[in-house]
């Protein structure tokens, strides 16, 4: 009997322990979803609202050099589009969660206009401030 219940207790708190990272893995997830929705919907205010103050913004180009990009421009990019125009799809393959910072690599394929323009990897760094999931860093890679 007493196995038993030590047995029950063990296994009733792992399947609260991977309900929490479930929550808190999907709550990351939904934090990157913004950016793109953003996107999609050509939202400035949206796009730009999913990265920390203080976020860096790069791509790693097909010959191996690196582009910056200030977080305000692409936004401000995103916003003079049609809504529909940049539609990036992403699979989530790993999520990583160490109390405020996570980590998201991505897999995409991105439409532009309703045609393939592009794929590659989106990697994340992410930071919890004030208990909501930011951006701090977001480096692709660009294939065709």
């Amino acid at each position: 009997m007493r196995y038993t219940l030590l047995l029950a207790l063990a296994f009733g708190l792992a399947a609260m322990r991977v309900s929490a990272q479930s929550s808190t893995e999907d709550s990351v997830k939904a934090a990157v979803n913004v950016l793109f929705t953003g996107m999609k919907n050509s939202d400035a205010a949206m796009t730009g609202g999913s990265f920390a103050d203080s976020a860096i913004l790069q791509t790693i180009t097909p010959k191996g050099g690196i582009l910056t990009e200030k977080v305000s421009a692409f936004a401000d990019i995103v916003g003079k589009m049609t809504p529909g125009d940049a539609d990036e799809r992403i699979r989530f393959d790993v999520v990583r969660i160490d109390g405020p910072l996570a980590i998201v690599w991505a897999p995409y394929e991105f439409y532009y206009k309703g045609k393939y323009s592009h794929k590659g990897v989106d990697s994340f760094q992410l930071v919890r401030v004030n208990g909501v999931w930011k951006i701090q860093y977001l480096i692709d890679t660009r294939t065709k």
